[in-house]
């Protein structure tokens, strides 16, 4: 089967009840769509389709008078997307009904293609009534889950209505420019040579936006390792580690590798990349041998250090922890599906073994960089308010750019579409000699 909309269906269906990420729902069903567009359109489906699901799922309810969610959940899908490409990717009308009722043919359900047709048809001729309907509700207008509204609500109370529009903003797509190989200025001179509007970022050095986003491995130097893609607000980890050359570095969770190829890129170091993952592991080495750059990876708990140092202390660490990613919600929308409360409570515990375990490891004069893409205070300014009270020896250091979010505790917190950049939290702590 290539029909896009169906494959799209079946992917939305394995990202909302099978828990699938929407990165990895996509990887599986690309492979079946040969045309570049039909792949482009499948991503933005999926994208949107993840993002408003909660407010057109809900509004299914109000269509349909039987619900379909339970004996034939990807014809459930379906009906959302039909509901997206209408309310949200604006297609016309009669492409997006014919196109979604096809579809159900294409999933082999063609007895339910006038189902499809019926409910798609009386969303156009009853829209208005039930999209006011639904922004009278502020989850349903938000899309955003109950349990995240009210963490905003509490973290953020004059922020809260803004963080939600933002997250629903997809975010410009940025490169960050390969030092070794390339400067940010031709970087953005040579992607402007090929038609791309593409210019430097006002403060960050090393950083490229792109207007529009795009298949960044179709793009020119890619192939060459002159440049990777990270959002802005993950581009200052080498700046706030204060880096040289020569400086024995851990990165403590560092799959993908993004922020161990940024630090290489910039200095010749002694770099250690551990992650508990030996899959995503192999992400880091890969992403290092397309740029060019070496480091030692290890598969390991950074947490159960026992098992990989050699009692070698490290002048910088970074511990990019594990957390509810709540900042990054914009470019992943499936997190607000994914997401509960519980996981917060348990990623702001593991955040706090990760620092007890970790700060051992560092030499004395040293300095650790804290960094999360949260945005919730748990996981962040409370984070280290806590790590600072219970660690005789630790001392923040106030060296965040103030281009950077706002303050928060002892570090910086930038929200979802602050500068352009996505949701990300530092604190740096340098430890007494």
């Amino acid at each position: 089967m290539n029909d896009a909309r169906a494959l799209a269906a079946q992917a939305l269906d394995r990202i909302v009840r099978g828990g699938v990420s929407l990165r990895s729902a996509f990887a599986e069903v690309a492979p079946h769509l040969a045309d570049a567009r039909d792949r482009a359109f499948v991503s933005a489906l999926l994208h949107d389709g993840a993002r408003w699901w909660l407010r057109y799922d809900a509004m299914l309810g109000r269509l349909l008078q039987k619900p379909l969610r339970g004996r034939e959940p990807v014809v459930h899908a379906l009906l959302v997307l039909g509901l997206v490409q209408l309310a949200v990717l604006a297609l016309p009308d009669y492409a997006a009904v014919a196109g979604t009722v096809e579809a159900a043919r294409a999933l082999k359900r063609p007895q339910l293609a006038g189902l499809v047709n019926a409910v798609l048809r009386r969303f156009l001729r009853e829209r208005s009534a039930l999209e006011a309907a639904a922004d009278a509700d502020r989850l349903l207008t938000s899309a955003h889950p109950a349990w995240l509204v009210q963490q905003l609500s509490h973290d953020w109370p004059d922020e809260v209505d803004a963080i939600l529009a933002a997250n629903n903003a997809p975010g410009a797509l940025v490169l960050r420019a390969n030092r070794r190989r390339a400067t940010a200025a031709a970087l953005a001179a040579r992607l402007l040579a090929a038609g791309h509007a593409a210019s430097e970022h006002a403060w960050l050095p090393d950083a490229v936006v792109l207007e529009q986003s795009t298949d960044v491995t179709a793009l020119p130097g890619y192939a060459s390792g002159d440049f990777s893609v990270q959002d802005g607000a993950a581009q200052l980890a080498p700046d706030l580690l204060d880096l040289r050359d020569g400086l024995r570095v851990l990165d403590a969770c560092a799959a993908p590798g993004g922020k161990a190829a940024h630090c290489l890129e910039r200095h010749t170091l002694d770099l250690l990349a551990l992650d508990r993952d030996p899959q995503r592991l192999m992400q880091v080495r890969d992403n290092l041998a397309r740029l060019g750059l070496s480091a030692q990876t290890v598969a390991g708990d950074a947490t159960a250090s026992v098992d990989w140092w050699d009692r070698r202390p490290f002048d910088r660490i970074l511990l990019d922890a594990p957390c509810s990613a709540t900042g990054v919600i914009r470019r992943q929308p499936d997190i607000r599906l994914h997401r509960r409360a519980g996981d917060v409570t348990r990623a702001a515990a593991e955040q706090a073994q990760l620092l007890d375990a970790l700060w051992p490891l560092l030499r004395p004069g040293g300095r650790l960089v804290y960094a999360t893409c949260s945005i919730l205070a748990l996981e962040n300014a409370q984070q280290m308010d806590a790590f600072l009270a219970r660690t005789s020896g630790a001392r923040a250091v106030d060296a965040i750019p103030s281009q950077f979010g706002r303050a928060a505790g002892v570090g910086r917190q930038n929200l979802p579409g602050g500068g352009g950049m996505d949701g990300f939290f530092y604190a740096i702590v340098e430890k007494e000699i």
